[in-house]
């Protein structure tokens, strides 16, 4: 009976977590770029009171007897699928249409990984993020550019004063991962390489190594499906509930034994 608390109290602590990733999915149904996220379970070590293919009265036992002592949450799993594309019009703003992350340069020089593509100019015509970080590599827009193109293969094209042939200004690279599920999220949209996403693989959009494009106009929404999310909620709520009602079983029958001794 006291092993039955402590296993039902394990499947309670982990579906509080899977509670608490299927709120931080829904709550980020609207930003662009997300990657929702998965819970993973495993059970947790087994008593063994005969253990499987032990000899026992000159025979071998087929089955054995095992007790499991709970669950645990074991990983959360980033889903990296596709995220509809939604027409913004504006200039900056570019969806990558299939694998790839665009590179970042952070305030202390790492470099990290988004595939949220709303962008704009600071004050020196640099392309950055709302956050004012530049993309990578630099690309800067002349402030007399009386418009700017970004072609799906990454290519900046701006038209300026006295000139009838645009001018290239740079070369947009998208990065990939053997991994990118292994990626660590830091939050503000960016991604961080890891040990088990390898390094990253860099190209042009619509390269060699199975990049995506860029849609210029277009922001990639979240991946989040919000009905299935709440599916997936029910469903955490109802295991909770089941195991709160193992630990008032056993915690009745526990009390029962006690009042044998009265």
């Amino acid at each position: 009976m006291i092993r039955a608390l402590y296993t039902a109290a394990s499947g309670m602590s982990a579906q509080q977590l899977n509670l608490d990733t299927i709120a931080n999915n829904l709550a980020n149904s609207s930003t662009s770029g997300f990657r929702q996220r998965q819970l993973q379970f495993q059970d947790m070590i087994y008593q063994n009171l005969v253990t499987p293919g032990a000899a026992q009265s000159q025979q071998t036992v087929s089955a054995g007897l095992q007790v499991g002592l709970g669950t645990k949450s074991a990983a959360t799993e980033v889903i990296m699928t596709q995220g509809d594309l939604n027409n913004t019009g504006n200039t900056y703003d570019l969806a990558i249409q299939g694998n790839g992350f665009f590179q970042v340069s952070r305030p202390d020089g790492t470099i990290e990984y988004t595939r949220a593509g709303s962008f704009h100019l600071n004050n020196q015509g640099t392309i950055v993020t709302t956050d004012g970080d530049p993309i990578v590599p630099n690309i800067t827009i002349p402030p007399n550019a009386t418009s700017v193109t970004i072609t799906q293969y990454g290519v900046v094209n701006a038209t300026l004063p006295g000139q009838q042939n645009p001018s290239q200004l740079g070369q947009i690279q998208l990065a990939t991962f053997a991994n990118p599920e292994g990626l660590e999220s830091v939050g503000a949209n960016l991604f961080r390489a890891t040990l088990s996403s390898g390094d990253p693989v860099l190209d042009v959009p619509g390269g060699t190594q199975g990049l995506g494009t860029l849609q210029q106009g277009y922001l990639e929404n979240s991946n989040v499906d919000v009905v299935t999310q709440f599916v997936q909620m029910v469903l955490a709520q109802r295991a909770y509930e089941s195991n709160s009602k193992v630990i008032r079983a056993a915690d009745d029958m526990y009390s029962q034994v006690n009042n044998m001794a009265r």
